[in-house]
């Protein structure tokens, strides 16, 4: 008989953008990453997402689990709320007994901070890379990334 997972002390509670979908991970959550793949960045519809893993025993619906809609495409099931459209989860058949779920989820801390990068290789090109911002006069709350200096062009001699 498997043993019991003593149930965890704290929990990390999550919500898709209309509320109708609610979820629940034990803290601290097993590990949080980056993931720069083409695929996650499609389905998410930005240049990465950050995701909060967890063991599936320390993962729980608190409310409207009837409401996920489940896409799966070669050995990756994702869900979506079937209302709003938020993304919920990413399940990998070769990892069983983990659930990557959106760090954008959770309003409150998930007790493990993204520390990783998976799928550097597929980083897309017009991703922000971490260079030094500036406000965007005109436009409070706005930075922007000045393009880099071009090199200065040499002076033509015409006469050697």
């Amino acid at each position: 008989m498997p043993k019991a997972l003593k149930p965890p002390a704290e929990e990390a509670e999550g919500a898709c953008a209309c509320g109708a979908v609610r979820l629940a991970i034990g803290v601290p959550a097993r590990w949080a990453f980056h993931d720069h793949s083409a695929a996650s960045r499609r389905a998410q519809g930005c240049a990465y997402v950050t995701y909060v893993a967890s063991y599936r025993s320390r993962f729980r619906w608190l409310e409207g689990e009837g409401l996920v809609t489940r896409h799966e495409h070669e050995g990756t099931t994702r869900g979506f709320c079937a209302r709003c459209g938020t993304p919920l989860f990413m399940a990998r058949q070769r990892s069983p007994t983990m659930i990557n779920l959106p760090r954008a989820l959770f309003e409150t801390r998930t007790g493990r901070e993204p520390r990783y990068h998976t799928s550097l290789d597929q980083a897309a090109d017009w991703a922000y890379g971490g260079g030094k911002l500036v406000p965007l006069k005109g436009y409070p709350g706005v930075m922007w990334e000045r393009p880099k200096a071009r090199p200065k062009r040499k002076p033509i001699d015409d006469f050697l």
